[in-house]
């Protein structure tokens, strides 16, 4: 008979040594005690390698579309209420005013979630923002005495040929980037436990990363990162330093919550401790969502942001990610802070707003921009004013130098439109008041309308003013294409927001009349916006079909 003791001790012995060698194998677990104890003393680590050279490191990539998430997506992310600007009758308010607005955020935050697929909250698309995305060809300044140009054309409106569209274009006078003036810069970054995501901390990075190629030896920058504390990372260096600079935002990790507040302060400090006169002094800031710990109220915030801004160090803000991004915080921040706000949702959008504009980002060429349009009632029967909602300025405000509005950069360009119906038309949606004063007589000639604008230069206290009639004359029956596609890109504003003011204006027209006024279009960033209009009608329909589940 077998021996079984015998057998069953050499199975043991087999698996022990079986175990034995798996364990050589595999390095144990190391658990890291949290707690403060002093480490042994110990030679320094050798010094790391130097980071590959920016192009290399952070180099461009396409957009590619993430899966969708399983399961119903909430939206959690925060944006400002935007009621439509309504149509207003001429003899009743013959005046309209506004800030101009040369933010992107809108646009870029839309077609991250179209990309997702899904379709956005009307409060997420600001029709303006979406507008000024697109570069046009408006003529340059004929002067350096004025920082910018200013060009009307008014045409019929593609979806009611009753109708028409005033265009006001504005074109700031560009600068070459090596001739910008010294930059002091501070990078803030948002570095709390919910920048954990690809689409955020790592992305933010690489935006930087790329950023931080362009910068000089005359420019410096210093980098703040807050979560439950705010901390400097990186005291103010030479902007050439580029390996020094990347490997601090490389040393940047997410963890903890969000004190923005003390962040805001240290990052604010640092600006003025290195003020450049005459040059840059800007704090970028880099976020997925609101502030939660330390100065969380937005108005302390608001109040902190505009006494900043008196002292020449200006504020823009970065938006990243998704889930609790405070779209309405970053936005009104930016506005307050003489800066402009972006969404990156890309290495390629990162590279636009901070490479290829690097200029109209950073370097602002008019301060505090207004706009006002003053009606002929013998002319003009209705007007209203697309998008803009969240920058309308009273009347009195036009004149008084102490109210805050928007800013123009180097290079950039200001798109406004107004949907007017001309007196006498039959595309007036507004019936006249029964008890209305008499129509005037026909005053002015031709004029349809009178346009002022007010604007400071960079370092001064009183504004200066431009006033140009726009005439019949600059109505054309065929428009040219740069009008086609601001008319098409209004149109796709207001087909996500639900179409209230297009009529059966829909989804083939809009993208047919984008089509053809596609022009010049070297960067691709038209055929784009087909490809997300073609996406948003697909849709439609889905979420009409969830909607009434």
């Amino acid at each position: 008979m077998p021996r079984f003791p015998s057998l069953a001790l050499l199975v043991v012995a087999l698996l022990a040594a079986g175990c034995a060698r798996r364990a050589a194998e595999v390095p144990p677990v190391v658990f890291e005690d949290p707690s403060p104890v002093a480490a042994p003393a110990s030679p320094p680590p050798p010094s790391p390698p130097a980071p590959p050279a920016p192009a290399a490191m952070y180099a461009p990539q396409a957009r590619v579309a993430l899966p969708p998430q399983p399961g119903p997506q909430v939206d959690t992310d925060r944006y400002a209420e935007i009621a439509p600007n309504p149509v207003q009758r001429v003899a009743e308010q013959p005046v309209s005013t506004f800030s101009v607005d040369v933010d992107t955020g809108s646009y870029s935050n839309v077609r991250r979630m179209l990309v997702d697929g899904r379709l956005p909250p009307a409060d997420a698309v600001r029709a303006e923002e979406l507008i000024n995305y697109f570069r046009y060809d408006y003529p340059l300044p004929a002067s350096p005495e004025v920082p910018f140009s200013v060009s009307t054309e008014v045409a019929p409106a593609p979806w009611d040929p009753r109708r028409h569209l005033l265009r006001i274009g504005i074109r700031g006078y560009d600068i070459d980037r090596s001739a910008l003036p010294p930059a002091n810069l501070v990078l803030l970054i948002d570095t709390s436990g919910s920048m954990h995501s690809p689409a955020k901390l790592p992305l933010l990075k690489q935006a930087f990363g790329q950023f931080v190629g362009q910068l000089r030896a005359q420019d410096r920058v210093a980098i703040v990162a807050y979560a439950g504390s705010a901390g400097m990372v990186l005291a103010p260096t030479p902007g050439d330093q580029h390996g020094e600079i990347l490997a601090a935002l490389g040393r940047l990790e997410a963890g903890g919550s969000t004190n923005g507040g003390a962040g805001l302060e240290l990052a604010y400090a640092l600006a003025r401790q290195g003020f450049v006169e005459g040059g840059i002094n800007r704090v970028l800031l880099a976020t997925d969502g609101d502030f939660n710990v330390g100065t969380v109220d937005q108005g302390a915030l608001e109040t902190m942001v505009a006494r900043q801004r008196a002292t020449g160090v200006a504020l823009s803000t970065l938006g990243f990610g998704t889930g609790n991004y405070n779209d309405a915080m970053a936005e009104r921040l930016a506005d307050l802070g003489d800066g402009n706000h972006a969404y990156i949702d890309s290495a390629l959008e990162a590279r636009r707003v901070l490479v290829e504009q690097m200029g109209s980002t950073l370097m602002t060429i008019a301060r505090d921009v207004k706009v006002q349009v003053e009606f002929n009632p013998a002319q003009v029967a209705e007007y209203r004013l697309i998008g803009y909602e969240n920058r309308l300025l009273r009347r009195e405000d036009f004149d008084n130098d102490r109210v805050d509005a928007g800013d123009i950069g180097a290079g950039h360009t200001v798109t406004a439109l107004y949907e007017i119906a001309l007196a006498g038309s039959g595309g007036e949606r507004i019936a006249p008041l029964r008890y209305a004063a008499p129509a005037a007589a026909p005053a002015h000639g031709d004029e349809l309308a009178w346009l002022r604008l007010r604007y400071k230069e960079p370092r001064a206290d009183a504004s200066r003013l431009v006033e140009t009639p726009i005439r019949q004359a600059d109505m054309r029956a065929v428009p040219g294409t740069d009008f086609r596609f601001a008319a098409a890109v209004a149109a796709y504003a207001d087909l996500l927001r639900g179409g209230a003011h297009v009529g059966g204006f829909g989804w083939d027209e809009t993208i047919a009349l984008a089509q053809g006024a596609r022009g010049d279009d070297a960067a691709g960033e038209r055929a784009e916006f087909l490809r997300l209009a073609r996406h948003a009608q697909a849709l439609e329909p889905v979420a009409a079909a969830a909607g009434a589940d």
